[in-house]
């Protein structure tokens, strides 16, 4: 069978509001953009009893059994919706894990994507929703590779068009754990995406906006606080902002060539830190 090759780009939290919690998960919302940065992902049909899942790449290892990819095959199968068939699926990660860049999350919602399209599976466009939120809350944001909206009542709005930025996206040499950043946010934001608009997308409306989990990730670890001052002087970006629960750290800038300055300093400043010069989609 023919191996095809899909790519599965990085997620940007343009804005991030925690507006509640339920009895078990943290109601939020959120503005989402994608950048060029992706993993690859090779999938095939195989003759075999059972799938087989491969991680390479630099962002490779840690990765468990029980990852997005596992979650998502075992919820296709036990629905019945493969029909027995089985696959080969290996994930080059160029993606840091435990950044907040939905390396994970997006992984699964491609490949969803891909079997959706390719008829593999026919599955409704709600049971879609039910399936993707059962994997993880965030691979929802992944099924369309698009500005969008998410509101607190899970609700997505899409938006083309938008503007388009230069991004210096670096990563410390530690990753935030989702559920403990999340376990112990303990103030909550009033609703502000209730009636989303294209013109939220605008660089004044992006600038008053925050991540309203930058205070608890940034009360852990003060080295990312520091971080982001650092970033905040670099070439005069348009503004500086924490990506999902982190630990990565984006800096939005209107040109490529004040993305790329910045970056060599960024780079003489912090030798063993991970960073990239992406643009957003």
């Amino acid at each position: 069978m023919k191996v095809v090759k899909i790519k599965s780009h990085a997620k940007l939290n343009l804005a991030l509001n925690i507006t509640g919690k339920t009895s078990s998960l943290h109601k939020i919302e959120t503005m989402v953009t994608f950048a060029y940065l992706h993993d690859q992902i090779f999938i095939k049909r195989i003759e075999s009893d059972k799938h087989n899942i491969v991680f390479s790449g630099k962002f490779s290892e840690n990765i468990g059994k029980n990852n997005t990819i596992s979650k998502l095959l075992n919820i296709l199968e036990k629905k019945k919706l493969l029909k027995n068939k089985k696959f080969r699926i290996e994930i080059i990660k160029l993606i840091p894990s435990k950044a907040g860049l939905g390396g994970g999350s997006m992984n699964a919602a491609n490949i969803l994507n891909y079997f959706v399209k390719k008829k593999i599976i026919t599955v409704s466009k709600k049971k879609i929703l039910i399936i993707s939120r059962s994997i993880g809350s965030d691979v929802i944001l992944g099924l369309k590779v698009k500005n969008s909206i998410l509101n607190e009542k899970k609700k997505i709005k899409y938006f083309t068009n938008n503007k388009k930025f230069f991004v210096l996206i670096v990563k410390p040499d530690f990753g935030c754990s989702t559920k403990d950043i999340y376990s112990k946010v303990k103030k909550f934001n009033k609703p502000k995406f209730n009636r989303p608009t294209k013109k939220m997308f605008a660089l004044k409306y992006l600038k008053g906006m925050s991540n309203s989990l930058e205070p608890v990730v940034f009360s852990k670890y003060n080295k990312l606080r520091k971080i982001k001052l650092f970033l905040e002087k670099l070439s005069t970006p348009a503004f500086v902002r924490m990506t999902g629960s982190g630990s990565a750290l984006v800096a939005y800038f209107q040109s490529k060539e004040t993305c790329e300055n910045a970056k060599k300093e960024f780079i003489k400043k912090y030798k063993n830190y991970w960073c990239i010069a992406s643009k957003t989609i």
